[in-house]
């Protein structure tokens, strides 16, 4: 799998307008260097390349919309300082894995303002003494660093989590809210009625979700 296959068939698919998620894991770089992607993903917000093979970030697009961007298990030594430049609502970078070494090439995310979780993980940097403590002085922004902060509370997994729970509970007062069984009855059977041009229209849905995996292929 190559990074320009990938999103030629993305973009055969989707607009690159439309995409707000992007996953090119494993798919390895040809030269060191990001290949295909460009300016035109506007309303990307989550981008991951991990494993594969990126030793410069030199060719990262302008994604202004970006918050999650995973960089692991690569071979990115420094030119962190384009992240700043072309991604400035970054607020979660995966750079485990990587050979990052010293504070100074971890100096340039400080211009990343909305920066809140930063993963170093099987970075060299690591093992310098009092390597959190020093992360934490240089980058006051962020609020974890390798899945933890400052006193050792673990990072949520994520926040779709949090509103997934949100929707949960807003599901359980509305069954509290319900009146007793029956009192609805003759709204269901209109309900009913409309439910046979929903099958319709799914139908039609997965029709042209067909045709588009047709002109894939």
């Amino acid at each position: 799998c190559g990074f320009l296959m990938l999103i030629k068939l993305t973009s055969d698919s989707l607009s690159y307008s439309k995409v707000t998620e992007l996953v090119l894991d494993n798919c390895r770089s040809s030269n060191g260097e990001i290949e295909g992607l460009n300016d035109s993903f506007k309303e990307l917000e989550f981008l991951s390349m991990a494993n594969v093979e990126l030793t410069s970030l030199a060719k990262l697009p302008t994604l202004s919309k970006l918050r999650k961007l995973e960089l692991s298990d690569n071979i990115i030594s420094g030119g962190l300082e384009v992240l700043a430049e072309r991604c400035p609502n970054l607020t979660y970078l995966n750079l485990s894995g990587n050979k990052i070494k010293d504070l100074g090439t971890v100096e340039a995310l400080q211009n990343l303002k909305n920066l809140k979780s930063l993963d170093l993980f099987n970075c060299e940097i690591t093992n310098l003494e009092d390597y959190r403590d020093s992360i934490f002085e240089l980058l006051q922004q962020i609020t974890y660093l390798d899945g933890f902060d400052q006193e050792d509370n673990e990072a949520p997994d994520s926040e779709d989590d949090d509103d997934e729970e949100g929707d949960e509970d807003d599901d359980d007062e509305d069954e509290d809210e319900a009146g007793p069984p029956g009192e609805y009855e003759e709204e269901d059977d209109e309900d009913d009625g409309g439910s046979d041009l929903g099958e319709g229209e799914e139908e039609e849905e997965v029709g042209l979700s067909y045709l588009m995996k047709e002109e894939i292929q």
